[in-house]
Parts: structure tokens; C-alpha cells; sequence
């Protein structure tokens, strides 16, 4: 059967999308519904048809789901910033599990993947430490701030998200009261003018103080004071500041900003960490789920007090100083220099001396200390946005060898993607740990373990002396011994596997089955030029070249 736009069809929810729609079929043809829930009977109108499949818009549940519960907000199908507030939280977490699981299946080719439960939220709702409000009229004209309805710029009003912390409404009322009351115009985007574009909001979980920062076009707003005077009767207020944004663009925040009042940043805890946030700072909007995600990736890491870490994408450093609790030496890469400068603050304030923080693009930054200046990572820790990493990036990380990896995600297709170039390069998938930090959305966080291969995984080693048929000058100097004058005087580290592929284009034999790899399909790394250069160093050093 055919299906067009408007017809109506019945369907049983069978499955759900990445997206969190409902997904049924009507005689073969596949509808994504959002809103529908698994198990629910539905009716839809489709309001676009493929061939084989269409999008429909829910009009009435014939058959409740089990698993479906009645949403907190009223607006949560309006806004669609919740997509499954409708779907039990036991459930959402089966979603989150199978939506992590499916894409390293797909996209990366996994199989039999290490996965640990995922991290539940003990508090479902109220635990944004952050919100952005975009301020416009409505048709009536009355000035109206809250959320975008899902894929447009239309204001769904709403002062008071169910996800964010009380006070947000606080402060919009007395934002909103102060333009009505001086003729202050909210920010248009089809003709460029008006004032006031968005009103972000930032609050201390722990500490409870409250940031404002209004993002102007403009510099600055009539009657400012009066408006701080009022701002201030919040208990908490730290922070009130004026961000000018004056492009005609969809980007949010500009970068020059100027204080009205108290200090230019809040702060906050995780765990035994505080740490300084800005307006213009990257900082977890979940605190009590990051402690737990941070704790996680502090597992993954395997500190013992000697290693040297790199954090890349590291923003304010949050998770940086919690690596320096345990390593031996942090140092952090950051493309914004504002949170760099945030970064350097918290490590003084936390008393943390073991760090070091770089301005840049992780992928060049890097590959630059890596090859110029000959820094190693016996652990990297890499929490991207939603891209990913780049390819260079990715590149150096193998050319450097860490013991360990760690990667931080908010994107598991992208995450995949990333995992199948590392582990296609030497490393193993070791342990995936979902960890809620968006209850009611559909994102998810996942830490995950990578470690080098073992050797026994990928190759054979020989030792016996006989076969080796060593001469005396071979036996001069021991692998470790090797590895050890590399690591002093190049401050690189350098497998067996490395020493061994470098001895033999020296002409040293090393056995006949010495490193080989067990199956003719089994992916043998070979040593970088850096890496080779150093081995032929010390090879000179013992006189066995």
C-alpha cells in the first residue's frame, strides 16, 4: 500500500530511533513518531512520505505503553528540548544502554563490547546548572522568553523548566519586568534590531551562588542599575554581567563582556575540586553526575602518582585537576584562552603546582609538543565535542603510545568512529561506561578504556638464545635497557615490538619468530621515524651498531 502526506494509519510501537521517536510499521511501511513510546498503539498522520518510510505526528495513544508516564512540563512535546519525558526512566536507561552499544556495532564494528551498567541520575529533574533563555514577542506582542520549539526559532514560553534550578524564573521575571517597564526592546532576528537577545543563567550546586549574564546588542542596557538593584534581592547573586553580541547570526554568545556587579565568575565543586566559571566557560551542567563521571574516568586512568598525563579539550580544567590529584604531571590543551586562563586560576586555587595548560587546537598543539619538543603520555584523556577528534589528532595519539586512553564522549557515533582508527592501530577496547548526565533527553555521556594490545594478543615472542643465534655485541644491552636510555635522553617511550623492528633493519638479528604476528591478518603497528631515530641512538650508545 501507498502511504501519503496527511493520511492517517494506526501503528504498534515497536522500536524506538536515536532521537528518541517511536518506531512502527503500517502494512511494510516504517513510521518514526515522536512522542510515541515502545508499546504504545498509536495514530499518526503522516507528514512526509519516502518510499519505504514517513514521519508522522502523534494524535492519539489508542493503547497506552507499560512503559509510558505522564511528562512533568506541560510543554514538554512543544519544546522537544525532553524528548523521552514521556518514557519511564528505567526505560530511558535501557534507550541510552542499547543507543551507545548499537552505534560501536554499527559504525564501529565491535563485537562483544566490554560494557559496564550504565550511571542512572538519582535526581531526575531540577539539575541544570546552566540555561540559556532566548528573548522575543510573541504574536500578541507581549515579550516572552524560554526554549526554541525543536528545529525552529519560535519562543515556546516557559520561565520555569522543570530541568533547570528555581531560581531561573526568578531572574526572567525581574529581567522581563525591568524591559516592560522602561520600553527596553527584545533582540529581532529577522531585521537585526532590538536589545536583548538571550539571558544566560549560571548556579554554584554546591556553593549556591547565582551568575547573570545578559547578551546584549548592544553595549549596554538603559537603567542598568536599577536592574542590578533588583537582581541583587537574589539570595546568592555573585556575578552580573553584559555580554555583547552585536552579529546577525544564530550564535549566542560575542566574545567581549563587562561586569556590573560583584565578580566575573562563580564557583563550584566536584568532589574535592573547586573551580572558577565564567560566562564564556565550558563546565558540566549535571554536578552530581559529573563527580560520577569524572570519578569513572579517574578509574579508567589507573594513576599511581608517576605518570604524565595529557588532557585534551580540557576547557576550565576540570577534568585535568582531577587527574592531578593522582598523576605525577596534567597538562591541559584548550582552543578558548579564556578558559585557559580559568584553567590556570583553579589549578592556583586548588593548590595544584603539577600542571600545564596550552592555548590551541588539540590537533596542533599536540603534534607540535609531541615532535618538537619530545613530550610523551603514559595516559591521554580526550573529551571532544560532538565531532570528535580530527584525524591528526587521532594520528599523533598512536605515534605517541600511551599505556592508556581514556575518552571522554558526548556522542557515541562519533565516539565509535574514533575507536575503530585507535583500536585498528594498536589498541584494544578494554571497558564503555554510559553515564546519564541529560536525564528526559535523549544524550548520554560514555567513558571509555582503551589500553595498548597485549602482546599475546597480536604476536609471538621467542627468547630462547639458541634460535636467536645472538653475538655478544647483540647482548650488550637489554630491551629494558633499551627503553630505558630511550625514555632519558628522548622522553619517548618505546614498545619491545619497536626495538625489535629497528634492530632488524639495522641488520641485528632477533629471532627468527621474534614479534611476528600470530595470523596473516593480524595488523602489526611499525615504529615512527621519532621513535626509530631514538633506538638507533641508543643502538650506537651500547656499540651494537
Amino acid at each position: 500500500m501507498e502511504f501519503r502526506k496527511n493520511d492517517l494509519v494506526t501503528l504498534e510501537i515497536e522500536d524506538c530511533g536515536i532521537d528518541g521517536e517511536g518506531i512502527g510499521k503500517a502494512d511494510g511501511f516504517t513510521v518514526f513518531v515522536k512522542d510515541a513510546v515502545i508499546g504504545d498503539t498509536v495514530t499518526a498522520k503522516i507528514i512526509k512520505a519516502k518510499k519505504n518510510y514517513g514521519y508522522g505526528r502523534l494524535m492519539e495513544v489508542l493503547k497506552p505503553s507499560p512503559y509510558r508516564v505522564e511528562p512533568k512540563c506541560e510543554f514538554a512535546r512543544q519544546c522537544g528540548g525532553c524528548q523521552l519525558q514521556a518514557l519511564s526512566y528505567d526505560q530511558q536507561l535501557v534507550f541510552k544502554t542499547n543507543k551507545v552499544k548499537g552505534h560501536l556495532e554499527r559504525i564501529g564494528g565491535f563485537t562483544d563490547i566490554p560494557m559496564e551498567p550504565i550511571i542512572g541520575m538519582d535526581e531526575l529533574f531540577h539539575y541544570r546548572n546552566k540555561a540559556q533563555f532566548p528573548v522575543g514577542r510573541n504574536k500578541e506582542g507581549k515579550i516572552v522568553t524560554g526554549f526554541y520549539a525543536g528545529r525552529t526559532h519560535n519562543i515556546i514560553e516557559n520561565r520555569d523548566c522543570a530541568l533547570g534550578v528555581a531560581e531561573n524564573k526568578e531572574v526572567l521575571d525581574r529581567v522581563i519586568a525591568h524591559m516592560e517597564k522602561y520600553g527596553i526592546e527584545p533582540y529581532n532576528e529577522a531585521t537585526g534590531k532590538g536589545l536583548v537577545r538571550h539571558v544566560l543563567i549560571r548556579y554554584g550546586y554546591f556553593t549556591k551562588e547565582v551568575m547573570v549574564c545578559l547578551i546584549l546588542n548592544g553595549n549596554k542596557i538603559p537603567k542598568e542599575e536599577l536592574l542590578v538593584k533588583s537582581l541583587c534581592e537574589i539570595p546568592g547573586m555573585t556575578s552580573i554581567t553584559i555580554n555583547v553580541n552585536k552579529k546577525h547570526s544564530n550564535v549566542i554568545l560575542g566574545e567581549e563582556i563587562r561586569l556590573l556587579w560583584g565578580q566575573e565568575y562563580i564557583t563550584d565543586r566536584i568532589g574535592d575540586i573547586s573551580y572558577q566559571i565564567s560566562p564564556l566557560s565550558f563546565y558540566q551542567v549535571n554536578p552530581m553526575q559529573t563527580q560520577k563521571l569524572y570519578a569513572k574516568a579517574l578509574e579508567y586512568a589507573d594513576l599511581h602518582g608517576e605518570e604524565t598525563v595529557w588532557d585534551l579539550y580540557c576547557g576550565i580544567g576540570t577534568i585535568s585537576l582531577f587527574l592531578a590529584q593522582k598523576a605525577k604531571f596534567v597538562r591541559g590543551v584548550e582552543i578558548v584562552p579564556a578558559a585557559i586562563e580559568n584553567a590556570k586560576e583553579n589549578a592556583k586555587l586548588n593548590g595544584l603546582e603539577n600542571t600545564e595548560f596550552f592555548v590551541g587546537k588539540a590537533e596542533e598543539v599536540l603534534p607540535r609538543e609531541y615532535k618538537k619538543n619530545g613530550v610523551y603520555a603514559d595516559v591521554i584523556v580526550v573529551d571532544p565535542p560532538r565531532k570528535g577528534c580530527d584525524e591528526t589528532l587521532l594520528e599523533t595519539m598512536v605515534e605517541m603510545n600511551p599505556d592508556r586512553i581514556v575518552y571522554v564522549s558526548c556522542d557515541s557515533a562519533t565516539l565509535a568512529r574514533d575507536l575503530k582508527y585507535l583500536c585498528e592501530r594498536g589498541y584494544e577496547l578494554r571497558k564503555v561506561c554510559p553515564v546519564d548526565q541529560f536525564g528526559m533527553t535523549v544524550h548520554v555521556e560514555t567513558v571509555v578504556l582503551l589500553s595498548q594490545q597485549k602482546p599475546d594478543d597480536t604476536i609471538e615472542i621467542d627468547l630462547d638464545l639458541d634460535e636467536l643465534d645472538a653475538t655478544s655485541a647483540e647482548l650488550k644491552a637489554t630491551y629494558q635497557e633499551i627503553k630505558d636510555y630511550v625514555l632519558k635522553e628522548s622522553g619517548l617511550k618505546v614498545s619491545s615490538l619497536y626495538i625489535s623492528q629497528v634492530k632488524r633493519k639495522c641488520g641485528i638479528e632477533v629471532g627468527e619468530n621474534y614479534n611476528l604476528p600470530k595470523s596473516e591478518n593480524a595488523r602489526v603497528p611499525q615504529c615512527p621515524k621519532e621513535k626509530e631515530d631514538a633506538i638507533k641512538a641508543a643502538l650506537k650508545y651500547y656499540a651494537m651498531i
